[in-house]
């Protein structure tokens, strides 16, 4: 039995990969500087996590993974190259995960993740027990990755240093494409590029599906077709679909009791156009573009489609992703992935559906200097929907520490209500001054900043 050794295996990609390696039968070990909740759950699955980088932590390991985060210079990178282990990307090593199943990848700038575990669940539930990789942990299985035994394989694609293009699928999502990651992609046609390479990993009889509504997104469909790809468009505007010949369609959008939206899905795939009834529990107009995309899959895999609407009106979200923490002395506390200014909208418009009396607090901690500058305009219009604004410190990540603060982003905010909170200890003790029953804490974040609910539900 191989031994396999993760670098930094608490972040969400390699977690998941762990995972899935550790289910499938392999000796699984990993480092990290920190304990996150992502390496203490495969710590209680039988992991071995050695908290920071040593060299001794790869001794006999036979292949060794790193984060993309996890640089040349690091100790246990150099142990191993000295020692002859092979060591991998994530990028490298995911394609050979996929051989011998059918590959489906979900891409885009926003709502990938949840896409992922939607069409994992929903797989799941019509018992074609997938694989599945995903960047957040599925509510309805407390997993953010598993090793199935039916021939699916469910993997969200990454598009951060191209780690999408090692990847070898039969069906693509393309939920949407916006400039993201300006440190890996400098200007949009790079990022672009890169996503029409990622569809001409597509073979002959290969099928792209992609939100007709996105213009960045749908201006991959001509280079599909161009190709002799099959292509799915979806849309909830079904004027749009046009440019497709199979197509998915939601109308009838109503806010139901569960926070999400009751519609009807058409779609003119099979033998006559079929007509679907779903009842989301996630909230926001995202998520049922979100839900075509999975019942899209479901029809190119020729699956019922009645079956697998029922199992999206199951779906209960994922991690981080619109996460309700608790609601301690009436204060609603969530926290939300956001970090790009469409998601911030896409969050904030959800929660104005969700709860449209009460007094919406939007806690934003901007993640990495380069998106914060290169968006700074777009950000600072993302907030319309929410009440207070409060935005802390940038959160670094894989940068280095810069002059640049988010109080920049803050003085350019049209918004009345907005403030520069600092650190998140700043930022937690003007909360629990100023928030009052009744009123929804939302707090948006890809870094840390989600201590602050955690702290609250303590402490108020």
């Amino acid at each position: 039995m191989k031994r396999i050794h993760f670098i930094g295996i608490g972040g969400s990609g390699l977690s998941a990969i762990a995972r899935l390696l550790k289910e499938s039968g392999y000796e699984v070990t990993g480092s990290d500087q920190a304990l996150s909740p992502f390496a203490k759950d495969l710590q209680s699955a039988g992991v071995q996590i050695f908290v920071g980088h040593h060299p001794r932590n790869v001794s006999g390991a036979e292949i060794v993974i790193r984060s993309s985060a996890v640089k040349d210079d690091n100790p246990e990178v150099e142990a191993a190259r000295r020692a002859g282990v092979p060591v991998y990307k994530r990028s490298d090593f995911l394609g050979q995960l996929m051989e011998q199943k059918l590959g489906i990848a979900i891409a885009g700038t926003h709502g990938k993740t949840t896409t992922t575990a939607m069409i994992a669940w929903m797989l799941f539930s019509l018992n074609r027990d997938p694989s599945f990789i995903a960047g957040g942990t599925l509510n309805n299985l407390q997993v953010n990755a598993r090793a199935g035994k039916g021939d699916a394989f469910v993997i969200e694609a990454d598009e951060y240093d191209r780690m999408f293009l090692g990847l070898k699928p039969q069906i693509e999502v393309i939920t949407n494409l916006e400039h993201d990651h300006p440190d890996c992609f400098p200007t949009f046609k790079d990022m672009y590029t890169a996503f029409e390479a990622f569809v001409d990993l597509l073979p002959p009889d290969g099928t792209l599906i992609t939100c007709a509504e996105d213009d960045g997104a749908a201006t991959l469909i001509p280079h599909a077709r161009k190709k002799g790809l099959s292509v799915v468009s979806y849309s909830i505007q079904g004027e749009m679909t046009i440019n497709s010949p199979q197509w998915v369609q939601a109308r009838t959008l109503k806010p139901n009791d569960h926070g999400g939206f009751d519609f009807s899905a058409m779609t003119n795939m099979g033998a006559a156009t079929e007509m679907l009834n779903v009842s989301l529990q996630v909230p926001g107009e995202h998520n049922v573009r979100n839900a075509l995309a999975a019942l899209s899959v479901a029809a190119v895999m020729g699956l019922s489609l009645p079956d697998a609407a029922k199992a999206l009106s199951q779906f209960a979200g994922t991690g981080r992703r619109f996460e309700v923490r608790g609601e301690p002395k009436g204060i609603l506390l969530v926290d939300d992935y956001a970090h790009h200014p469409t998601e911030i909208r896409a969050t904030l418009a959800g929660a104005r559906a969700r709860y449209p009396e009460r007094r919406i607090w939007a806690v934003w901690q901007p993640h990495t200097y380069s998106r914060t500058q290169t968006l700074l305009y777009e950000f600072s219009r993302a907030f319309k929907d929410a009440d207070e604004v409060l935005v802390t410190e940038v959160y670094a990540s894989r940068e280095a520490k810069q002059e640049f603060s988010s109080a920049e982003v803050v003085s350019s905010m049209p918004h009345t209500s907005a403030r520069y909170s600092g650190s998140l200890a700043d930022t937690k003790s003007y909360l629990k001054q100023h928030i009052r029953a009744g009123d929804v804490v939302i707090v948006l974040s890809a870094g840390d900043a989600d201590q602050i609910t955690t702290d609250l539900l303590k402490e108020i």
